[in-house]
């Protein structure tokens, strides 16, 4: 049996995440960007530079959902995770590749890079500690956590 969307989805993130800290980047899953979009995952790499990679569970998750575009403007690469059975070629060739074997995922296509600015380069990575000092936080005391959400969410 096939496993479903969610599983998948969960699968191939997983891996990608391996393979992030394997190359030396910090994955941090479920970033919301200033611009209200999501980021399934948004690594932070050791030149301090972003890479914004998007799951994509399967054709029809991909043909649905065309607000990828939106965030270049909040990566330095783009790329796309997907599972060794997704037929690449649906994949526009303007984003890098990662595809996802099991436990273990592999980077195929490097992504075009696209330099942040400066100043929004800055803020990024501000919200990317604060949310991942935020979750780490929430480990240790989850009712701590409340006030930081709010704080952030003021932002």
């Amino acid at each position: 049996m096939q496993p479903g969307f969610p599983e998948r989805a969960f699968a191939i993130r997983r891996a990608t995440a391996r393979l992030c800290l394997r190359l030396g980047w910090a994955p941090l899953h479920e970033v919301a960007l200033p611009n209200g979009r999501r980021a399934d995952i948004l690594a932070l790499r050791p030149d301090g530079c972003f890479a914004c990679i998007e799951v994509k569970s399967g054709p029809r998750d991909f043909l649905t959902d065309l607000k990828w575009q939106d965030y270049r403007e909040f990566a330095d690469e783009l790329f796309f995770a997907v599972d060794i059975d997704f037929p690449q070629d649906l994949l526009p060739a303007e984003t890098g590749l990662i595809v996802a074997a099991g436990l273990e995922a592999e980077l195929l296509r490097d992504a075009p890079s696209h330099p942040l600015a400066g100043a929004r380069r800055r803020a990024l990575l501000h919200r990317f500690a604060l949310l991942a000092a935020g979750r780490l936080a929430m480990l240790e005391d989850p009712g701590g956590v409340a006030d930081m959400r709010a704080a952030l969410r003021v932002e």
